[in-house]
């Protein structure tokens, strides 16, 4: 398989197969059974990885001019990072980067620090009329419809404004760990567009294909505003538009191709749960989505008698539900004797080295039904983690793991970085 399979998204459309789980009739069963498996990545996707909210914290939200406010958040490589907060003294004026937002990231995949404040913008929700913007400005003032648009120099009414880079300093520092920290700070004051800031909110875009999933989270330049952009951009309430945003944050990972093996005799051997990786390709799996290097390993491994690495059809890797687009699906028929176990590894995409597997001694592939309940989430402890989707070490986001040496265990949830689905709402597992 090519190692960089997993950078090749391209959704596919496959049916999902729901079933309960029924445990056949043993002496029922012919000596040799064939059966189906099937594995779905039934993740429902999300396309934001982060978000939040930031406000003065003091006895006013308001972000008055001489006062800043920080926020901090994880990155991979390509990611940008956009906010939006009212210009307060406006009827309907609001401060943001241009889309897709402020780059992390230069040419060479070296993080960015200092001062982008030349990224941030002034633009017009569109819905009010404008004054000239100023303490005495009457709210909520007369209705338009019209869509956002940049305010460069003049709004359309005439009135005049400095460049958005001298009322809102941002400020880039980058901790480590694919961490950043954006400081936002109100230098309006004494100026021509003296202005308080209100409350605001943030997000990262999750990323695939070098692509961000959503470029234009907040506001799209040039179509009707949105999804309580009107309440931010006019009275300063973050609430409405911040709930739009969390309801789109989350979860989002492909799934490699598919390792099955069917083996008797002898103990899992994936992998062995407190032991360090045995050094036969599971790393490769589990940083890469690379199989081939465990599956050559096990063909040549005494009890094994059947190995497959399934990719899906047009992308190899196994994509999340999107929207009303399902999840993708692969499927294989199996020879089964009586005694014969079964395992399965597939790479949590957009990590640095988690995996999903059959826990402990694989499963009885007699049974039929779903058998997802089967199916934990490991680290491979072979690489230092970092935020699922929004790290710069990431294989599958352009980047090269940090090596460590640490025994496999269950990846607990909630951890360091978020809380996951549970793991049968990212992958089931079936057989026929």
């Amino acid at each position: 398989m090519n190692k960089n399979s997993l950078k090749w998204l391209t959704l596919a459309a496959l049916p999902l197969v729901f079933s309960a789980c029924n445990k056949d009739d043993d002496d029922n069963q012919p000596s040799t059974q064939e059966k189906t498996i099937t594995i779905e990545n039934v993740l429902q996707a999300r396309s934001l990885v982060e978000s939040g909210t930031y406000a003065e914290d003091g006895a006013s939200p308001l972000i008055m001019p001489g006062q800043s406010v920080s926020f901090r958040f994880s990155a991979a490589i390509g990611q940008t990072v956009t906010f939006a907060s009212m210009y307060g003294w406006s009827n309907d004026l609001f401060f943001a980067p241009a889309n897709p937002g402020i780059a992390l990231y230069d040419k060479d995949k070296k993080p960015i620090e200092g001062d982008v404040s030349d990224q941030v913008k002034l633009w017009d929700n569109g819905t009010r009329i404008n004054q000239s913007p100023g303490s005495a400005v009457n709210h909520p003032g007369d209705a338009e419809q019209k869509p956002v648009t940049e305010v460069k120099d003049k709004d359309a009414q005439g009135h005049t404004y400095l460049a958005a880079s001298s009322l809102v300093q941002a400020t880039l520092k980058y901790e480590g760990g694919s961490y950043f920290t954006l400081t936002l700070k109100n230098i309006s004051g004494g100026t021509a567009n003296e202005t308080p800031l209100s409350p605001g909110l943030w997000a990262v875009s999750y990323i695939a294909g070098g692509s961000p999933l959503n470029a234009a989270p907040l506001y799209a330049s040039g179509k009707p505003t949105a999804n309580g952009l009107t309440a931010l951009a006019e009275t300063g309430d973050n609430s409405e538009l911040y709930s739009y945003i969390k309801d789109n944050t989350g979860t989002f990972t492909p799934l490699s191709p598919v390792l099955v093996v069917v083996y008797n005799g002898i103990s899992n051997p994936l992998y062995q749960l407190g032991e360090k990786d045995a050094g036969k390709g599971l790393k490769n799996l589990a940083q890469q989505g690379d199989a081939s290097v465990l599956s050559k390993a096990l063909q040549e491994t005494d009890g094994v008698k059947q190995v497959y690495v399934l990719a899906a059809t047009g992308s190899t890797v196994l994509l999340p539900a999107v929207g009303d687009q399902p999840g993708s699906s692969v499927s294989q028929q199996l020879k089964l004797d009586k005694g014969d176990r079964l395992a399965l590894a597939t790479m949590y995409g957009f990590s640095n080295d988690w995996f999903f597997a059959t826990a402990g001694d694989g499963v009885d592939p007699a049974q039929t039904g779903d058998i997802s309940d089967s199916i934990k989430l490991f680290d491979d402890g072979t690489a230092v983690d970092q935020y699922p989707g929004a790290g710069n070490e990431q294989f599958n986001l352009g980047g090269s793991v940090t090596t460590e040496s640490k025994s496999i265990g269950e990846v607990p949830n909630p951890n360091a970085f978020t809380t996951l689905p549970a793991v049968k709402d990212m992958i089931k597992v079936t057989i026929r």
